[in-house]
């Protein structure tokens, strides 16, 4: 075998490792929820289940308890659904137009207004708790999926701004003038020219924000009352739920169940993800 050969095949080795590593948890949860609890508690977490059945991921949806109420993962779910579609497409249209005036209409102050915009990225989320629960309490909206939309549309807009801005500062400006000496305005220009040419970016945005909103558990848990919990606070009580016999095979289709949502956004969309980073999505 030759050195190149050699050297190929030990990455393809280590490259299979890793992937294997990193696999190792997602086919734990897959095969455990698909036992019933005798092989749990009699075969090994590597074992395939002998008859494979999905009681256990019924049960999860529409009967497991999540504290005193049994009406499994079911409703959580939907809070989360009916949270994330408004919260994505609000705070990605915001930072869009945001990303469009910062990059292609500039004004005094605005890279001071950019870089302030910024402090969102880095800031601590538990820093705005409080003042956030004092704002949806004069609003009225506390304890309520408007209260949660409104949060994540809030939190979400620095990174969509910086996402969009860094993304527009590379297209050429001469577009922009051109529309200009046509007669074109602000929104005719953003709308005909500058969106047409936004789709690896709003792929980008899309997948960052409905992922980051719908793995959220902090905002979830502090500015949600009891029919609006999403479903990651759903299967926090699922999991620590107490009961006579742990039902393990149900705490993990329940976990399944909650990511399934990314992990379709991520297989269907990933290869756009990518492309829409590599587009110029992350650079200054």
């Amino acid at each position: 075998m030759s050195r190149h050969a050699m050297q190929r095949a030990l990455l393809w080795a280590v490259l299979l490792l890793f992937a294997a590593w990193f696999l190792t948890p997602l086919y734990v949860m897959l095969t455990t929820s698909l036992k019933d609890m005798a092989q749990v508690r009699e075969g090994s977490l590597l074992s395939l289940p002998t008859s494979p059945s999905l009681e256990a991921w019924a049960r999860a949806w529409s009967s497991a308890c999540t504290g005193t109420d049994c009406g499994g993962l079911k409703p959580f779910f939907m809070n989360s659904v009916l949270m994330v579609v408004p919260a994505v497409l609000v705070s990605t249209a915001l930072g869009s137009v945001n990303g469009y005036v910062l990059s292609k209409w500039r004004f005094r102050g605005s890279e001071t207004m950019f870089a302030l915009m910024l402090f969102g990225v880095f800031m601590p989320m538990q820093v705005v708790l409080l003042p956030m629960s004092q704002v949806l309490g004069w609003l009225g909206i506390a304890s309520s999926i408007w209260g949660l939309i409104l949060v994540h549309v809030l939190a979400g807009i620095p990174s969509t701004t910086l996402f969009f801005r860094n993304y527009y500062v590379g297209l050429p400006d001469e577009l922009i003038k051109a529309a200009m000496l046509d007669g074109a305005g602000f929104w005719r220009i953003f709308t005909r020219i500058v969106l047409p040419l936004s789709t690896p970016i709003l792929v980008v945005t899309l997948i960052w924000q409905f992922t980051n909103i719908w793995n959220d558990f902090l905002y979830g848990v502090v500015f949600s009352g009891a029919d609006s919990k999403p479903v990651t606070v759903g299967l926090n009580n699922l999991a620590n739920t107490s009961s006579s016999v742990k039902e393990y095979n149900v705490d993990m289709a329940a976990a399944l169940i909650a990511a399934l949502p990314t992990l379709f956004v991520y297989v269907v969309a990933g290869k756009y993800f990518v492309r829409g980073l590599t587009a110029g999505a992350v650079k200054g």
